[in-house]
């Protein structure tokens, strides 16, 4: 076997052009027109790229021109302050993206002249950049003959090979690889990529395949057994983790105090209430109390609840209870954060905070609203 043969290719299949030629065609028809596709600025389809990880391509799009409008340059993204860039990223999650963004900017300025690289190994070694991402950016920025792999590719490629293997084993997950890179056509890659990308997104749907508008659906395998919706095979899911969160809105003076996280972490470098995890055997308010003192060192009287929500992760649930509560004594120090201030309600639009902090300010804000 070469290093471009995969074990699910063989002399039956049909040859590479019968698949490339009509996925073009009906790229070239049916493509959506996104802003990321208007350009090959390799730096926008960077940005592009790590937006749409994990994230669907309605919600990245606004975030998208914001971050270009604010950001247009590699090495205006090198200079700005990470809370500039938390703060235009706030609510788009996975905040480690906007993180290693920064980072790997700084990397392109200082090691390769402010452009971002060609090279397969240089772009792996950016800070957030794998295997995916590189070969999307060699692909469509560069032309280069790099194959992608994301979730829509494997359904798309598990259906039409007829896999019928768990795509997330590791030794499956070469082969489909393999066998990505074993279909790239010889010119067009780029638009060949996004094609099997588009075609997974709009046409080759998770639960509910839309075969009768499928460039491909003569070709495919699962189709031709009636196996499409039960491919790719899927992986009976561990239970969803569940969590009680307490956090306190601790007025002193008017102000409310607010601590940043460490940057390592879900949720690295943005600013939230003080609070955490309830233990078992304490009290909402007990929690409350002792995860304040363990955070910043201060004492605190819990007053009353302001709000409960129900707040959902990637791999885990929230039940967040806030309290309004009052500063006793203790001088705030960072112990289990980054930084600390104490600011003015009106304020707290300034700083980048998490989705479900944000709906607690939304609260706030509300009711102070209401109450003048």
């Amino acid at each position: 076997m070469t290093a471009t043969q995969s074990i699910f290719w063989d002399e039956k299949q049909p040859p590479r052009a019968s698949i490339t030629r009509p996925l073009l065609r009906w790229f070239t028809r049916q493509a959506r027109d996104l802003p990321w596709r208007r350009t090959k600025d390799p730096y926008a389809i960077w940005i592009s790229e790590i937006m749409l990880q994990q994230t669907q391509v309605a919600t990245a799009q606004p975030y998208y021109e914001r971050f270009l409008h604010r950001f247009p340059t590699v090495e205006r993204l090198a200079r700005a302050r990470l809370d500039s860039i938390l703060k235009l990223w706030e609510g788009l999650g996975y905040y480690s993206r906007a993180r290693n963004l920064h980072q790997a900017a700084k990397t392109i300025v200082a090691q390769h002249g402010g452009r971002v690289p060609r090279d397969m190994d240089a772009l792996l070694a950016l800070p957030g950049v794998g295997a995916y991402t590189a070969g999307a950016i060699a692909s469509i920025a560069f032309g280069q003959r790099e194959p992608v792999l994301d979730g829509n590719v494997m359904r798309v490629l598990c259906r039409l090979f007829r896999i019928k293997r768990n795509p997330k084993e590791s030794a499956i997950q070469k082969e489909l690889w393999l066998l990505a890179r074993r279909l790239l056509p010889a010119t067009r890659v780029g638009d060949f990529n996004e094609a099997l990308m588009e075609l997974g997104a709009e046409i080759c749907l998770p639960q509910a395949p839309r075969c009768e508008a499928c460039p491909l659906s003569r070709i495919c395998q699962a189709r031709s057994h009636g196996e499409e919706r039960r491919l790719p095979l899927r992986v009976k899911k561990k239970p969803i983790p569940r969590h009680v969160i307490v956090i306190g809105i601790i007025y002193r003076k008017g102000r409310v105090l607010i601590d940043k996280r460490k940057p390592e972490g879900l949720l690295g470098g943005l600013w939230e209430f003080p609070g955490g995890k309830q233990e078992s055997g304490e009290s909402l308010k007990q929690a409350l109390r002792r995860e304040v003192r363990e955070e910043i060192g201060i004492r605190i009287r819990v007053m009353h609840p302001l709000v409960t929500l129900d707040h959902a992760y990637s791999h885990f649930r929230i039940r967040l209870h806030a309290f309004e509560c009052a500063y006793v004594s203790g001088t705030p120090r960072c112990l289990g954060c980054d930084d600390l201030k104490w600011v003015w309600p009106t304020e707290l639009d300034r700083y980048a905070f998490p989705a479900a902090n944000g709906k607690i300010i939304k609260t706030l804000r509300n009711r102070n609203s209401e109450e003048r």
